[in-house]
């Protein structure tokens, strides 16, 4: 069908919609009245459905009309969008790819901060915990869980993953419990709050507790489990209870002591979080200023 109506025509159906005026609509692109008409009630023939109930000068959309509203809409946001790359003299468009616990715990402050210190590049984040949408290569930049080799981004460590139990005061204080010296034994049988494991390589409780030392006698049992890290983290923070912790992700959780690390056991997994830039193609000056503004941040 659309080898028969002027894409010409959509644009001017979005405006007439938008303004519920056709004077006004011709007004903005610089066409008359009567011309807007012309081609809204071509669109109406080619698509043999009413787009508006006309009454004097009062115009309202019929539900066809909505709904290809919507649709056309959509389409020119999206078309305009995917331009603002190509417009001389505009912001630059740089894309980074990161996990959700990532991007929640410790990548949006920086991407805050490099916005303000950046005023000429536009950054878009994609927030994923899928291990292909991340290792995309369309993405100008990536954060990957990773040992630190990848085919196709050479991969720079931002922080090695240390896990520990942690709580927040109010949990241990309501408990009457001393964190440094709770025993593994002692912390497999409080509130435990586990999180699901979309990667092979993640460690939740029953992994950690396999790792070190001296573990449990007895198999622990978590009595909260979450779909994200990020939404375990949260809980912690609201005294539901002990949570693992990535130390450095939380770094700033545990320096201003709203959560605290719970005995003595830490495990050092040998993954990390790595900076990936891409092997085969060069960075556009913003991504590679934001590469190094991020390393400067860990």
């Amino acid at each position: 069908m659309l080898d028969r109506i002027p894409l010409e025509a959509f644009r001017v159906f979005d405006a007439a919609c938008r303004f519920m005026n056709f004077s006004r609509a011709g007004r903005e692109l610089h066409i008359t009245q009567a011309a807007v008409s012309r081609r809204i009630q071509g669109l109406e023939d080619q698509l043999g459905a009413k787009l508006f109930n006309r009454r004097g000068r009062n115009l309202a959309l019929t539900p066809e009309g909505e709904r290809l509203f919507q649709r056309v809409r959509a389409m020119l946001e999206y078309l305009e969008e995917s331009l603002e790359p190509f417009r001389g003299g505009g912001r630059e468009i740089i894309s980074i790819a990161a996990s959700g616990s990532v991007s929640h715990l410790w990548l949006g402050k920086r991407l805050k901060d490099f916005d303000n210190e950046s005023p000429s590049v536009s950054v878009r984040l994609l927030t994923t915990d899928s291990p292909s949408e991340l290792a995309s290569e369309a993405n100008d930049l990536v954060i990957l869980y990773s040992t630190g080799e990848h085919p196709r981004w050479n991969l720079t460590l931002l922080m090695k993953e240390i896990l520990a139990p942690v709580a927040s005061p109010a949990y241990l204080a309501r408990r009457g419990l001393d964190a440094a010296s709770l025993t593994a034994d002692k912390v497999a049988d409080l509130d435990l709050i586990d999180y699901e494991r979309f990667n092979a390589n993640w460690i939740s409780f029953r992994q950690w507790f396999t790792r070190i030392p001296h573990p449990p006698k007895t198999w622990p049992n978590p009595r909260l489990s979450f779909s994200t890290y990020s939404l375990a983290i949260d809980a912690a923070l609201q005294g539901e209870g002990i949570t693992l912790g990535s130390i450095r992700l939380i770094a700033e959780q545990l320096a201003s002591g709203t959560l605290i690390e719970v005995g003595l056991n830490r495990i050092e997994t040998g993954y990390g979080y790595y900076l990936g830039m891409p092997r085969y193609r060069s960075l556009s000056p913003g991504a590679a200023r934001l590469h190094q503004h991020l390393l400067a941040g860990q």
